[in-house]
């Protein structure tokens, strides 16, 4: 059986991250965190918990779900991306290399304001180099 990818929205709430599932694994499973590491592991955690429980009361589930045939794919909203990537770089960084005004990327980081697409990508590249240039570091 091919390993399924099972994806978890992660958000910002203002004070922590916050990611939830609900497609069909019998129910809807949710966690929040200050940080997404601690989110990340909490939110497997009540998987699992889930998964068993659901399993020990004879509720029917997907064989995939049941088996552990899945990976979790991680989609952060922009200001979950902006909040996470505050820890390894500033915002007056993101915007330099994103050409996007400071004030703009803070109103996305705190959900005053939802970048377009186009917007996203850049902030997305933009990360990407700030990385890139990291990694370049000798």
């Amino acid at each position: 059986m091919e390993e399924r990818q099972l994806k978890v929205h992660v958000g910002w709430d203002g004070n922590n991250f916050c990611c939830g599932v609900s497609e069909n694994i019998g129910g809807v499973v949710v966690a929040t965190a200050k940080n997404l590491d601690k989110l990340k592991k909490d939110f497997e955690e009540s998987l699992r918990w889930h998964i068993e429980g659901c399993l020990a009361d004879g509720d029917i589930l997907p064989d995939w779900i049941a088996a552990g045939n899945y990976g979790i794919d991680y989609e952060l909203d922009t200001a979950a991306m902006l909040r996470e990537a505050e820890r390894y770089t500033t915002m007056a960084a993101i915007s330099r290399v994103t050409g996007i005004n400071q004030k703009q990327l803070s109103h996305y980081a705190n959900m005053l304001k939802r970048p377009r697409p186009a917007q996203r990508q850049r902030i997305i590249e933009g990360l990407h180099t700030i990385g890139r240039q990291i990694l370049a570091v000798q």
